[in-house]
């Protein structure tokens, strides 16, 4: 005791990481007690740990023991927690860049994902638009004008959870079916315009103006352009190797490593934000399904171990439920989500069954491409933090997060129970089958 009195004050970084440590067991264990818990109740992991950083936030453990909750996150620790946070993102939006794919074989196919991809992203962004219109008023900062808000509202409610989805199908054996391929190749189109236009607001938000931002633009477009067509040819070699050995070596560790924290701090320095460069990092990554296996296994684990759970407890130590308390808020909070919930659900459903599938499997698919996990929790943090939205929009949109995100398993059992599920997987494809990996 006497040398831990005498150590403390003496070296600031001592005592900075005897405050960082206990934040961060206390976060990995409620991250993963809540994780089972999920599990249990039949609900992905990642919900678990959604609720888990809420429930460490200002709504409960606040609320109930304020001062545990000063002393274990005190204001020192949150840019800690901040930066680590920002780290785990980076690098979680360049395994989801990595490992898209969306090589549909035929044109039928590709006409048919592209039904689905704009039923999944135009009526969620007209509800969104317009109900960031009508609430721009009650619920948007003064100096954010009407056009962007709504803008902002309808991206936000326009993104699918694609790694949480990719996941679903994976682990039920559609990733090959009709629905299986269509669904994730939608699903990665949608997620792609979102941050599109997501970076095209934090480009206009933090310039002087729509002329004031057209720098930061051309510079993203540029920064993009030079990862996809320059870097991209020079990390083949890689991909053939690690595709031959099934394995890294040291050097190529250091590689994936070095790319998306470098494009995250290229993209930063630019004014978007460093999830952007994390994930147009990934784009340029080899294309070997293989190549991606094994940088899936490398490094995810970490990534979503311990960097996603220190990003949702930061998420919720912003997250106040007690501001959209009253008559206008809630009523507020209730047109954001049926927006969000209708516009994917029944547009989605709609498209499906459009283009040919029986109602339940185009309401299964409406309720997959319904959920929206970790994706908007990503969208919303990167609003508050360059001050594009209220504290209270930001706690109404991970309130829908969770809700979709809760509602989209059930939905989908109800709707194509596993007697039929067993009829989608036997279904022969028209087209050769596509390999899909999950990034979740």
């Amino acid at each position: 005791m006497p040398y831990l009195a005498y150590v403390a004050p003496a070296d600031a970084n001592l005592a900075i990481m005897l405050k960082v440590f206990p934040a961060l067991v206390v976060l990995l264990i409620t991250a993963a007690v809540c994780g089972r818990l999920a599990i249990m109740v039949m609900q992905p992991r990642v919900l678990g740990e959604m609720v888990a950083g809420v429930l460490l936030g200002p709504t409960l453990f606040g609320w109930l023991f304020p001062d545990a909750q000063a002393a274990l996150f005190p204001p020192e620790v949150r840019p800690v927690l901040y930066v680590l946070s920002t780290i785990g993102l980076t690098l979680y939006m360049f395994l989801v860049g990595a490992g898209l794919d969306h090589s549909a074989r035929t044109p039928n196919e590709l006409r048919k994902a592209a039904v689905l991809a704009t039923s999944g992203i135009v009526p969620s962004m007209l509800l969104g638009f317009g109900t960031g219109l009508l609430l721009w008023s009650t619920l948007s900062r003064p100096d954010v004008p009407p056009f962007q808000f709504a803008l902002f509202v309808g991206g936000a409610l326009s993104l699918t959870a694609f790694p949480m989805l990719a996941r679903i199908l994976y682990e039920r054996g559609l990733e090959n079916s009709p629905i299986g391929r269509l669904t994730l190749l939608a699903a990665s189109v949608d997620d792609a315009l979102a941050w599109c236009i997501l970076a095209v607001l934090s480009a206009m938000h933090l310039g002087t103006g729509a002329s004031g931002a057209l720098p930061t633009i051309g510079l993203t477009v540029g920064f993009a352009i030079v990862m996809l067509t320059v870097v991209r040819p020079m990390l083949r070699p890689m991909g053939r190797t690690v595709a031959r050995t099934g394995r890294f070596s040291a050097t190529h560790v250091y590689i994936v490593v070095l790319i998306p924290l470098a494009a995250g701090w290229a993209t930063d320095w630019i004014g978007v934000y460093a999830v952007f460069g994390g994930f147009i990092a990934g784009l340029a990554m080899p294309r070997d399904a293989e190549f991606r296996r094994v940088l899936h296994g490398r490094m995810m684990e970490i990534v979503s171990t311990l960097l996603l759970p220190t990003f949702f407890t930061f998420s919720g130590l912003n997250t106040q439920l007690g501001g959209i308390a009253g008559g206008t808020m809630l009523l507020a909070f209730a047109v954001i989500l049926l927006a969000g919930f209708s516009g994917k659900y029944f547009g989605c459903s709609l498209a499906m069954r459009g283009i040919g599938f029986s109602w339940r499997e185009s309401y299964a698919v409406g309720a997959l491409m319904n959920a929206r996990g970790l994706m908007i929790l990503i969208f919303i943090n990167i609003g508050l933090a360059q001050g594009m939205i209220t504290s209270e929009l930001f706690a109404m949109l991970v309130l829908v997060a969770v809700l979709t995100t809760a509602g989209a398993l059930p939905l989908y059992k109800l709707a194509l129970p596993d007697r039929l599920e067993r009829d989608a997987k036997a279904e022969p494809a028209a087209e050769p089958p596509v390999t899909v990996r999950s990034n979740s």
